[in-house]
């Protein structure tokens, strides 16, 4: 950018939803500023200055758009010209059906391309207030873990009361601490995954016994305090705590994250009571992460917790498990359909913040966030995606599928129960594919003849 630049659009916060709105914009010759508040001042969850972080799990989860939404969800943002799925494909490891990703190359890959990127500019310093009116475009993708300052300018703006959860964070192993004499390597029906292994898990047998005594265990284990303020924080249901899952039923478990369904034990005949799995955290595959182990519970008693599960009696940890406060608006009264301020049209939100839940979901809010500036600044009319598509029926819930006015509107990942219906009857086992090919056809309708960025994403996976 040069003295002769017009003024950059400002965006806020270099998570996934900011890196991904500044690519947007960017890419269509609109000069960025993105700021950073790292390493000037660091969060709860964070661990390293890196834009693009994955604080909690490395899997941006199923990749199969046929059959699943969040994989529709990657498949539309490719097709839009997405960074943070170029990253992810560029950086993925093996994960049965899933795309999971070496985090710290993903993350690089994300921040080269925006560092190297001639129309963005990284700004490593905290925003404490909102523009004025007349300030230009803005975004605000500071995401879960937003200042309390600047979360206190928002509330302010928006007459609203901020709503919060708490997210917790998996352990992640090293693997070479693993006993394969008692675990083994395998996914759910050897499915295969976009990296092509259909042995991409490590999975851990626990007989009814040993079940019995690990939910005992997690039962009795001592818990991080919870400061008075965070006391009535709910949990988002889709990320609990593995000892709040205990808590609800001694079965929960069995029939959540340790089903033994689609498995088969080769170091013994008898069928698995439950099964522990753990996913490949980095590219060497020397990190795997515990799958649905979010833990609030102290390092100490994770470490003899879980060391009680058979396989990982001599487990070394990489990361313990932690947990954090999220933040996020209550966006059908706050935001309009393109995910602008009704108190202050310059402002728009992107990201967790939003009310969106999960990394893929959040980089789509970004996407759209982004594209619907360009179009603005471009000198056009922005259009939202329709809701046939899995971009369009994400956005369409947190701006107006939601109840506004009941009260209780929550972290949403993207599903096919956000589309609209199918057309005449159609067999239970064709809905899903059918949706999935109607969303990519009114995707290219939405695609054909907007801008497309100038600059793509050029990501090796060295």
């Amino acid at each position: 950018m040069n003295e002769n630049s017009p003024a950059p659009v400002r965006v806020i916060g270099g998570g996934l939803a900011g890196c991904e709105v500044a690519w947007q914009i960017a890419g269509r010759g609109i000069p960025v500023a993105l700021y950073e508040m790292r390493p000037e001042r660091g969060t709860e969850a964070h661990v390293t200055d890196n834009l693009a972080e994955l604080v909690c799990s490395n899997s941006l989860r199923s990749d199969n758009w046929e059959s699943n939404a969040v994989g529709l969800l990657h498949e539309e943002m490719r097709r839009a010209g997405s960074l943070i799925l170029s990253a992810a494909d560029a950086h993925q490891v093996p994960a049965g059906g899933a795309l999971a990703v070496d985090r710290e190359g993903f993350a690089g890959a994300v921040q080269a391309a925006l560092e190297e990127h001639e129309h963005v500019e990284i700004r490593r310093e905290e925003v404490l207030e909102l523009p004025e009116a007349d300030a230009g475009p803005v975004v605000v993708a500071t995401g879960p873990l937003t200042s309390p300052e600047l979360g206190a300018a928002i509330l302010a703006l928006s007459g609203e009361q901020s709503l919060a959860f708490f997210d917790a964070i998996a352990p992640v192993i090293y693997k070479d601490s693993i006993d394969f004499d008692i675990a083994w390597m395998q996914s759910r029906y050897d499915k295969e995954g976009p990296g092509g292994d259909a042995a991409a898990y490590v999975n851990c047998p626990l007989s009814a016994a040993q079940y019995e005594a690990f939910i005992d265990d997690l039962l009795a284990a001592e818990r991080s305090e919870f400061k008075e303020w965070e006391k009535d924080t709910p949990y988002f249901e889709g990320c609990l705590p593995i000892e709040v899952m205990a808590e609800r039923g001694r079965e929960t478990l069995r029939f959540g994250p340790l089903k033994p369904v689609g498995l088969t034990n080769p170091h013994a005949d008898v069928k698995p009571y439950a099964v522990v799995q753990l996913r490949q955290d980095n590219a060497l595959g020397t990190l795997y992460n515990m799958v649905g182990f979010q833990t609030k519970m102290k390092h100490g008693e994770q470490k003899r917790t879980l060391r009680a599960i058979p396989g990982l009696e001599n487990a070394r940890f990489a990361r313990l498990g932690g947990i954090h406060r999220n933040t996020f608006l209550n966006s059908p009264r706050v935001l309009d359909p393109l995910l602008r301020m009704k108190a202050q049209s310059n402002i728009r939100f992107a990201g967790q913040i939003t009310g969106v839940e999960g990394y893929v979901e959040s980089a789509a809010i970004g996407l759209l966030a982004g594209r619907f500036i360009a179009e603005e600044v471009a000198g056009g009319t922005a259009q939202p995606p329709p809701p046939e598509t899995a971009l369009g029926a994400l956005l369409g819930h947190i701006t107006g599928g939601h109840i506004a006015g009941d009260g209780n509107f929550q972290p949403m990942n993207v599903n096919f129960g956000l589309f609209p219906p199918l057309a005449g009857k159609v067999k239970k086992r064709e809905r899903k594919p059918a949706m999935a090919h109607r969303a990519l056809d009114e995707l290219a309708s939405w695609l054909d003849g907007a801008q497309a960025p100038n600059s793509a994403a050029r990501l090796s996976s060295s």
